[in-house]
């Protein structure tokens, strides 16, 4: 693995000295986060994403119970560490650990998802 300053030098010439937005690192691999923040920020807001979404989808079909709860857990859990580690590359240390990523916004997420299941489901299959 290369270090994180030559990585750092090796964007800013690649990009002719002008900085990356959040989202367009967010969205290409191997991105260097100069901020730790700013990483943290992309978790968390790739967690809400993907509750309103499985909020909504989970409402649709319609999931109940713990069997929808345990699903969402694992594919959010699972969605993000596959985002950390394998698409972004980042040292997990730098970070706190595997665990401080995976947990990241996570109860935020969980609150958020359960009040979109809860509308789209009532809304739908309610009289």
């Amino acid at each position: 693995m290369k270090s994180s300053s030559k990585r750092k030098e090796e964007v800013n010439l690649a990009n002719g000295g002008v900085k990356q937005s959040t989202w367009s690192k967010a969205l290409s691999s191997n991105a260097v986060w100069e901020e730790k923040d700013e990483f943290l920020d992309v978790i968390y807001w790739f967690r809400q994403i993907i509750a309103v979404i499985l909020g909504v989808i989970w409402g649709i079909v319609p999931l109940k119970g713990f069997l929808g709860i345990a699903i969402f857990c694992i594919i959010n859990a699972g969605l993000l560490y596959i985002y950390f580690s394998s698409f972004q590359q980042v040292d997990e240390e730098e970070y706190g650990g595997t665990w401080e990523l995976t947990k990241e916004g996570f109860m935020t997420s969980f609150a958020l998802f359960l009040v979109v299941w809860i509308i789209f489901y009532t809304a739908l299959h309610y009289d």
